[in-house]
């Protein structure tokens, strides 16, 4: 008798929340450690989704080094490997870089992380170290080794002594580019230029969107490739171009007001129910139909 009141509350259980017994999709795709066997897509959206047919960036070239290849995060979209390409070599024509460090862009097969990303899912996320290269023969153990250097005060208030004209070159070479959607860094180096560029050269600005923890890196977003007709297309979060929008009081606004020195009693009431999913705790029901056929790709 006890034996089956154990099993039927069980199976109880198991009918009730059958995702209990569903393994987590990042655990799923970073146990994945080359890409699917078809046509490039990227599938569903920056942080909720995959990527087949991903291109490994070639862990070092002429003008850049794949950093952390421990990880195996060097896998994109081809426009996002062409982009990457590109930019470096804009990197090696400014004073003081022979390129850039290329840190983490996606998984094999991209999905929900392992571990130290929301996004980066379908190929089409970048970081890129702030540390300008001054030697592209790292080795594999250097390169595990090696930091980046933060560009930003510890108070987060204003960009320090690493912080250049070059950083600033790069980060609008970097949005200038029509492929590019977005790109996240501190706010202390959009608000540093937000300071510097001239009235007649901000319309790159409104690309670079400030996000906490972007200080050692910045994330370029790419927009999805024309005719990828599983990729969701991200909102745009500040003015448009169009009607000559570029972030900057918006940034400014935001971080002093609401981030450094948030209001006091304002926090808002804490939603009842389950909490939101997230790239942690996504299952393959999570996630677009078309990842099952990526995961189960050869």
């Amino acid at each position: 008798m006890f034996r089956l009141l154990i099993v039927a509350s069980f199976s109880l259980v198991t009918s009730l929340s059958p995702a209990l017994s569903e393994p987590l999709a990042r655990q799923l795709f970073g146990s994945k450690s080359a890409p699917s066997h078809q046509a490039p897509a990227a599938i569903g959206f920056y942080s909720r989704g995959c990527a087949a047919g991903l291109q490994a960036m070639p862990q070092s070239g002429p003008t850049w080094q794949a950093m952390r290849l421990s990880r195996n995060r060097n896998w994109g979209q081809p426009e996002m490997i062409a982009y990457l390409q590109d930019l470096s070599r804009y990197a090696a024509s400014l004073p003081g870089w022979k390129g850039l460090y290329v840190g983490d862009i996606s998984q094999p097969r991209g999905g929900p992380m392992t571990g130290g990303h929301a996004s980066h899912q379908i190929g089409l996320d970048a970081d890129i170290w702030m540390l300008p290269p001054q030697r592209l023969d790292l080795s594999r153990a250097e390169r595990e080794k090696i930091s980046s250097i933060s560009v930003r005060t510890a108070d987060q208030r204003r960009t320090n002594r690493n912080w250049t004209p070059q950083h600033m070159a790069l980060l609008r070479h970097a949005a200038a580019d029509p492929r590019v959607d977005r790109i996240f860094v501190t706010a202390a180096a959009k608000i540093a230029m937000c300071n510097a560029a001239p009235r007649n050269d901000r319309a790159w600005l409104q690309k670079i969107r400030p996000l906490y923890g972007h200080n050692t890196h910045f994330h370029v977003r790419l927009k999805c490739p024309p005719g990828a007709r599983y990729c969701e297309v991200q909102k745009p979060t500040v003015a448009q171009l169009s009607k000559g929008g570029d972030g900057c009081d918006e940034t400014l606004n935001w971080w002093v007001t609401d981030y450094l020195n948030p209001p006091k009693n304002t926090a808002p009431p804490k939603k009842k129910g389950p909490r939101k999913k997230n790239a942690k705790t996504y299952v393959m029901s999570d996630l677009p139909s078309q990842c099952r056929a990526v995961l189960s790709s050869r």
